[in-house]
Order: structure tokens, then C-alpha cells, then sequence
């Protein structure tokens, strides 16, 4: 009976310290969500020189922690460029696109001094030329500006589109052949 007593007791003594030396509710790890904003209209058309396309899919994505809204990951413009070579008889090498915000009064907005300048590179294999009739599509996922997320700040997204056109041609050459006969 002593021993079923010492147990209880020990049962007891290790119940004590363990609630007396727990520490308070754990705090958990900030939770953080993706808050995003609708880009109107979130599809246009695209049309420079000898290309034409798309640019869909546009909408703009910050990291924030719940509770706090304290910015995670700073805000960034994602979508997809889809351009066309519409042109009969050159061929398009693709360099780059520079894209900038521009606000009410027709100013481009800075991004902050830590981000890098909006570029979408067409570095992809087999995407960054373009003969006649071909077309490419390259994701976007650049830098956005804290300040263009204010309110009626932003009035438009400029697209520059930096590409190199080179004459494309097509010739026949006929070459008059004989077969011997075989040995």
C-alpha cells in the first residue's frame, strides 16, 4: 500500500511542477497572408511596331503579417506577355521590356531605393526570337511601388519594349543531281 501511495504522491509532485514551471500560452509564429489587388482591366492588348499580343492575367501581391499589416514582402506586379511577330518578312529578337508606373499628373513613380527596376528579360530558350507569324509568352513577376498602391495614385502601366528586327527571307536553291548505279 505504500508503494501505490508513493506513486500518488510522485504522480502528484511531478503535476505540480510541471503546471508551476510551464510557461505561459506559447506564442505562435506571425501568421502571414498574401493580400492582393485587382488590376483594371487585368487583360489589353499590346501593340509595338511589328508585335502585337497580350498582357493578361495582371494583378499585384504583397506579403503581410496578420494582425499587424506589417509588409512582409513588398508589393510585386505579376501577369503573362504573350507577343505576336505580325510581320510578313522580318524576323524580331527580343532584348527586354521595361515597365514604369505612372501616376495622375503623367510622372513615373519611383520604386523604393531597395527594390530593382521593373525589367521582364526574354531569356527563355526559343522565346527571345520571333520570325513571321511566330509568337512567345513570357511570365511577369517584377518590383511594385508601395506608393502606386495609394488610392487613385496610379493611372496607368507603361510597357517598353526594347527588340531588334532584322530582314527575314525565304529563297529556293535547286540543285540538279544524277544517281549512279550502285556496286
Amino acid at each position: 500500500m505504500s508503494t501505490g501511495m508513493g506513486v500518488t504522491v510522485l504522480a502528484a509532485a511531478v503535476a505540480v511542477m510541471t503546471a508551476g514551471c510551464a510557461q505561459g500560452p506559447a506564442t505562435s509564429a506571425a501568421m502571414v497572408e498574401d493580400r492582393t489587388y485587382a488590376v483594371t482591366p487585368a487583360s489589353m492588348m499590346v501593340k509595338a511596331g511589328l508585335l502585337t499580343g497580350d498582357l493578361t492575367d495582371m494583378k499585384v501581391t504583397e506579403r503581410v503579417e496578420q494582425g499587424s499589416d506589417r509588409v512582409v514582402s513588398p508589393a510585386k506586379l505579376t501577369g503573362t506577355l504573350k507577343l505576336k511577330n505580325t510581320s510578313a518578312n522580318q524576323s524580331v529578337r527580343l532584348v527586354a521590356g521595361k515597365i514604369m508606373y505612372i501616376d495622375v499628373q503623367g510622372r513615373p513613380i519611383k520604386l523604393e531605393e531597395t527594390r530593382t527596376e521593373p525589367i521582364v528579360k526574354f531569356t527563355t530558350y526559343n522565346n527571345e526570337r520571333l520570325d513571321p507569324g511566330q509568337d512567345a509568352t513570357q511570365s511577369m513577376d517584377v518590383d511594385f511601388p508601395a506608393e502606386a498602391l495609394k488610392a487613385k495614385r496610379l493611372k496607368e502601366i507603361r510597357l517598353e519594349l526594347a527588340y531588334i528586327p532584322s530582314p527575314y527571307q525565304e529563297q529556293t536553291i535547286n540543285f540538279t543531281v544524277s544517281i549512279g548505279e550502285g556496286k
